[in-house]
């Protein structure tokens, strides 16, 4: 997120197909010190770097010669259906060295899936192969499990054992659930303070968490910490530059995920995960950088960027990138209480009007053959609210939806990296949301530091018009350092967006509770993040009620 300008490139450029494009910035890279030679080159190969078999096939570790903790990156689940869910853990024994101590042989890791934490009842186990093509990651996807249902999993290397997480299964499809919980998370600058947030979800009773984007950021952390000020330990070199290559992206996430708060939220909940711009580079517009880096180069950074992501998330082989592209928006059901469409506002999208500053909707921002999701994700979310029997419909995605205008006078500025810029493709996705007749919509966001809850209006400009479903921000669990109750914006915000129902500059999450008859939205902040630990509290409830969307103090 920013609200400076940048210098782009030229937004009549066409970039398809993209291998095609990664194969022009070959001879570019090197010279502009983005990568090696060597790296281009295996970055060029992504479509087919898969590992091989047989005589080719990297040799294989004898996993009793492994003698540290390969499990320094924790345990993590995601994406629960009805009968799979699917199980992470990535081996680094030396998580702050580039190929995490293990160098480029495989690792055999043993697998078991139980009904309790002991593993007594053993349900599943089997072997699964930490590739070093895929940076010693294990994605196992669980099948034959029971709908709804909680379990226990846990991996094993030689005689290490890793920590136990905890997971569950979707409702059966269709089956007429009478509630369940979610919790909404973004923005977790390292260098910005502790995740003193993440320690408490793991405490809470969620079924599902979702990310919301900005998983890591791209800036470099200096040997302290930055905000963290670590007085008991230094950080190598190795994070003190903007990530860049395969190597750095990967580095960056054995940094994060080394933090034990966030490996603790991991192992608790099953989480669903989608990117913003900070995984990769901030504000990034599709094929554009803020830079006005050469859309060819940038192509093959953000083939880095998605690599890493993908090995050090809990997702499935569909959300395996083909270089720079990855199919990440996805559906998820939870029987027929709701449906959950999970976006990706930042691969497709147009590039940023008016140089991605501030600006007052005008001609460049309104074009509408401007578009946030692309075509063909639209088409989907469209047609998959058409087909649908849930009772709640909820969007979570990475920017905010709702108008939010920065000015009480007009003409007032407005955000262009968020929907506010691409007013065509939130009325195309207002007018398919009331074609299709959905009365209880969620959007749920993250991206701004802070917490909204918003209503979503059929004219923002109009505060008498039809409110069509609601909106809440779910604030950060760092990014932006301790923040504050209320920002120096607050009384300008609230009297320019009527609609704007709850501002709060804290960090935190959202906790949400989905029935049968309403949903109750808490705002959870903790009061600092510069120190660990601390207290949370519900800062503020509000209550939507199924057949009246709308916003009311709970």
């Amino acid at each position: 997120m920013t609200l400076t300008g940048r210098r782009k490139a030229p937004s009549e450029h066409a970039f398809s197909p993209h291998d095609a494009v990664l194969r022009a910035a070959a001879p570019h890279v090197a010279r502009r010190r983005f990568l090696t030679v060597t790296a281009a080159a295996a970055m060029l190969a992504f479509t087919t770097n898969r590992p091989a078999r047989g005589a080719t096939a990297a040799p294989e570790l004898d996993a009793a010669r492994v003698s540290d903790d390969p499990f320094t990156l924790g345990v993590a689940s995601g994406d629960p259906l009805p009968d799979s869910v699917l199980i992470w853990t990535r081996l680094a024994p030396e998580p702050f060295t580039a190929d995490g101590g293990l160098g480029q042989e495989r690792v055999a890791v043993s697998w078991e899936v139980a009904t309790d934490e002991w593993f007594a009842l053993v349900e599943q186990r089997g072997v699964a192969t930490a590739h070093p093509e895929y940076a010693h990651s294990v994605h196992v996807d669980i099948k034959g499990l029971r709908p709804n249902s909680h379990y226990y999993y846990r991996f094993r290397v030689g005689s290490w054992i890793s920590p136990t997480g905890r997971t569950r299964t979707a409702p059966a499809a269709g089956s007429a659930t009478d509630g369940m919980r979610l919790a909404a998370v973004a923005c977790q600058a390292y260098q910005d303070g502790y995740y003193t947030a993440h320690r408490h979800l793991a405490e809470e009773d969620v079924d599902v968490v979702f990310h919301l984007g900005d998983y890591l950021y791209e800036y470099p952390v200096d040997s302290a910490g930055g905000a963290r000020r670590y007085s008991d330990r230094k950080l190598p070199d190795v994070f003190n530059r903007e990530t860049l290559t395969l190597a750095d992206y990967r580095l960056r996430y054995a940094l994060y995920k080394n933090d034990p708060d966030l490996r603790a939220a991991h192992a608790r909940h099953p989480f669903l995960v989608t990117w913003d711009d900070h995984e990769t580079e901030n504000n990034y517009a599709g094929a554009f950088d803020e830079n006005g880096t050469s859309p060819e180069q940038f192509l093959a950074r953000r083939a880095a960027a998605y690599r890493a992501y993908w090995e050090n998330q809990p997702l499935r082989a569909e959300q395996l990138p083909q270089g720079p592209d990855a199919r990440l928006y996805r559906r998820l059901a939870w029987g027929s209480l709701v449906q959950f469409d999970l976006l990706d506002t930042r691969q497709y999208r147009s590039d940023q009007a008016y140089d991605d500053r501030p600006h007052a909707p005008g001609s460049e921002s309104d074009d509408p053959a401007r578009t946030l999701t692309g075509a063909a994700q639209e088409r989907w979310l469209l047609d998959g609210w058409r087909a649908s029997g849930a009772l709640w419909h909820v969007m979570p995605q990475q920017v905010c939806f709702s108008q939010r205008k920065f000015d009480v006078t007009g003409p007032a500025r407005v955000s262009m990296d968020a929907w506010d810029g691409y007013r065509g493709s939130r009325d195309r996705v207002t007018a398919g949301a009331k074609a299709a007749g959905i009365d209880n919509w969620m959007v749920l966001t993250g991206d701004v530091h802070v917490g909204y809850a918003f209503d979503i209006k059929d004219d923002f400009d109009d505060p008498q018009s039809r409110t069509l479903g609601t909106e809440f921000t779910c604030t950060s669990i760092s990014s932006g350092g301790n923040g504050t109750e209320k920002p120096d914006n607050w009384d300008t915000y609230l009297r320019a967006n009527p609609h704007m129902k709850y501002y709060d500059g804290r960090r935190g999450y959202v906790r949400v509770e989905l029935g049968r008859a309403k949903a109750q939205v808490d705002f959870r902040t903790v009061p600092s993040i510069t120190q660990p630990g601390g207290t949370v509290s519900t800062t503020a409830s509000f209550v939507t009620e199924v057949g009246s969307p709308g916003l009311k103090s709970a």
